[in-house]
């Protein structure tokens, strides 16, 4: 299951790990984010130990969707060291995420 983030533990959880964090910006409302859900919670599960994958809910956590530009949902990031260093606005295949990470491992 993914890592709830809000705009309380995003530094914390995102910013200061010491592994890369995929972190999928989603909203309730949203067809397409109820289409990549299970492939987040999938993630999630692939990469325990090495990855941390995390959702944030736009509609409760606006902070960070905002300073990281995010217009568009389903929108995933990628972080390693607190930097972004993958981007993927929209759904797409599980390859797609899982190649963001492995790039950042």
């Amino acid at each position: 299951m993914a890592l709830e983030i809000t705009d309380a533990t995003f530094e914390e959880v995102v910013l200061k790990s010491d592994k890369p964090v995929l972190v999928d910006f989603w909203a309730v409302w949203c067809g397409p984010c109820k289409m990549l859900a299970p492939v987040v919670s999938e993630l999630s599960s692939d990469f325990e130990g090495k990855a941390v994958v995390g959702k944030v809910d736009v509609d409760n956590n606006q902070e960070f969707a905002s300073k990281y530009g995010i217009r568009n949902i389903p929108t995933v990031l990628v972080f390693k060291n607190g930097e972004v260093v993958g981007r993927q606005v929209g759904v797409a295949p599980k390859k797609t995420y899982e190649d963001l990470i492995n790039e950042a491992l």
